[in-house]
């Protein structure tokens, strides 16, 4: 049985959107049908990833004056994402939108009262939502293995800082933020997302190292269910490659998440940790479950909701760094 032909078109044809184009090439009955993006080198190389020609834009908003589209894929500056994302919406496409979704709270407010009205598929690319490690995490948590949860501990570093320079990461009125705003997001959205906690109140401290914006972050959280937790952001690592490890510990077990993806559990009924060395089946990628989620063959795995709960956390880190005490997580 043949599928209907889902139209996508691209808003930045970076280096991380041609990910998404040649992960969409892939998918049966997909047609990519069009670029945006202001840079002429950008989508000379966007076609040449491609293998072909589509019609290209320096304007988004053109290409989807000019060009029949069901969808796009957002791989933009930070800053540009609400009001892009919000566009599509309006002009009745789906969207995928990079992280973050929205770089104030209110913004993503807005975005998901706009799904809501629509009718649309907004998903973000929470790549780790997909992973069978995470997902194992999250089910073990889900059966209650670890009883409540009563701890977290998560630390990310990442020579980021010596990587942006001259970019636009460094700019906050694209970026909207530093590491914190970036791969930070997708610590805070995968602890929040496999614990299912959410934020209540944060106390932080911040250390821009001369910088416009947030390079490193040492964050102490306190959930709504009463537990509590660190969030570490180190954006100036010398080493190379990202480096992390998360903790998450319960009233009956204990999960340890290590550099490698290597995993150990300990419950009340095994003490003794054992390391997990098989996670389950992949499920598949945020690209193809954008598709799917389109002809309503399957739920989308990272809802707006995820990219609400990460900004209104990071929101809260920024204030209270700024005042130097303990505020609220301002939630919906």
């Amino acid at each position: 049985m043949s599928v209907r032909t889902i139209r996508v078109g691209f808003i930045g044809t970076g280096g991380n959107a041609r990910s998404h184009i040649m992960a969409m090439n892939k998918i049966e009955g997909v047609e990519i049908a069009a670029f945006a993006d202001p840079s002429d080198e950008s989508l000379r190389l966007a076609e040449e990833r491609l293998g072909r020609k589509v019609p290209s834009f320096h304007d988004y908003k053109e290409m989807i004056d000019k060009v029949p589209l069901d969808a796009v894929v957002i791989s933009t500056p930070h800053t540009l994402h609400y009001e892009q994302a919000s566009y599509c919406l309006a002009h009745g496409l789906h969207v995928q939108v990079e992280k973050p979704m929205t770089c104030t709270s209110a913004d993503a407010r807005a975005l998901i009262k706009q799904v809501e009205q629509t009718g649309k598929i907004l998903c973000i690319g929470y790549q780790r939502h997909f992973e069978p490690r995470f997902r194992w995490v999250r089910e073990q948590i889900a059966q209650g293995r670890l009883g409540r949860i009563t701890y977290t501990q998560s630390f990310q570093g990442q020579n980021w800082l010596r990587g942006q320079q001259g970019k636009w990461r460094l700019d906050p009125a694209l970026s909207g933020g530093g590491q914190l705003n970036d791969s930070g997001s997708h610590l805070i959205d995968i602890v929040l997302w496999v614990t299912g906690l959410e934020a209540e109140e944060v106390f932080a401290y911040v250390d821009y190292r001369g910088e416009a914006v947030d390079i490193n972050s040492a964050v102490s959280v306190r959930y709504t269910n009463g537990a509590i937790g660190t969030i570490s952001i180190v954006g100036d690592q010398v080493a190379s490659g990202m480096w992390e490890d998360i903790t998450i510990a319960g009233e009956r077990g204990v999960i340890w998440l290590r550099q490698g993806g290597r995993a150990w559990i300990a419950t009340e009924d095994a003490p003794t940790p054992t390391e997990v060395t098989d996670f389950g089946p992949s499920i598949g990628n945020k690209d193809e479950n954008f598709i799917q989620a389109i002809r309503g063959e399957a739920e989308i795995q990272v809802p707006p909701i995820c990219g609400l709960r990460v900004i209104e956390l990071t929101e809260a880190v920024w204030r209270s760094a700024e005042s130097g005490r303990p505020v609220k997580v301002e939630r919906s």
